[in-house]
């Protein structure tokens, strides 16, 4: 199963390398942008649970070209 970050993606024809290399450019680890890659993101009851911070999901949403709330499964 997908997760929200790799539909979004998709419809850009943006690939897991581009995505990683664009968060990397605006300082966001490897690993964490992996998790927000994977979706880990979706599923937790505290953000200290998988350690994503929401600046790091701004990021994501800059990169996707969406508002931040986008990334989150409705």
């Amino acid at each position: 199963m997908k997760s929200r970050v790799q539909e979004l993606a998709e419809k850009l024809e943006m690939s897991c390398d581009e995505f990683i290399g664009e968060m990397r450019k605006r300082k966001c680890s490897e690993p964490t942008a992996l998790k927000i890659w994977r979706g880990d993101y979706e599923r937790f009851n505290d953000f200290k649970d998988n350690d994503i911070n929401l600046s790091n999901l701004r990021k994501a949403a800059f990169v996707l070209r969406v508002g931040t709330g986008t990334l989150f499964p409705n």
